[in-house]
């Protein structure tokens, strides 16, 4: 008897691990919301977010986004690969995938880049990031483009804004 009890307790101890690897989301807008689909990786990222003075549609100078530049991390902090241009994830296992924006919502405070919901348009090899069906874009801080500094004297010239945030892989 006393072994059964110990299995019992052992057994429950190990799916309460499971449960505990799925990570949870905050509260998300309504737009962002992903239907059945449901994270199974958390990567926290901190990089920058990289942006382009130049002529605007309208025959301004602006700031336009040009691309991140990002380290990602297991959520113990370990370093497991890297986010760019593409959108691309790149994983230190092999795994590649690029997005495209669906959805779009202003971060709580609007003090930083906006949340967004990404539709996985491509894959390359395997490994973590490429299970995934979609990617969340939340917590962000900071990243947002200069509010100034963008001029005929400055064309061409690149800002290097710093930000981080949490992606959530879903499937």
């Amino acid at each position: 008897m006393p072994r059964m009890i110990f299995a019992a307790v052992a057994m429950l101890g190990f799916a309460g691990a499971a449960f505990a690897q799925a990570p949870g989301l905050p509260e998300l807008p309504a737009a962002l919301k992903a239907g059945e689909l449901k994270p199974y990786l958390a990567v926290p990222a901190k990089g920058v977010q990289v942006y382009l003075c130049k002529k605007n549609d309208a025959g301004a100078y602006a700031w336009a986004f040009k691309a991140p530049d990002a380290e990602l991390t297991d959520t113990a902090g370990k370093n497991i690969g890297k986010h760019y241009a593409g959108p691309t994830w790149e994983g230190g296992d092999g795994g590649k995938v690029v997005g495209a924006v669906k959805a779009s919502a202003p971060a709580p405070g609007g003090n930083a880049i906006p949340w967004l919901l990404l539709d996985i348009k491509s894959r390359d090899g395997s490994g973590q990031f490429t299970q995934a069906a979609g990617i969340l874009r939340v917590q962000t801080v900071g990243g947002q483009a200069p509010a100034a500094g963008c001029d005929e004297a400055h064309a061409d010239t690149e800002q290097r804004v710093p930000y981080t945030a949490t992606y959530y892989f879903l499937k």
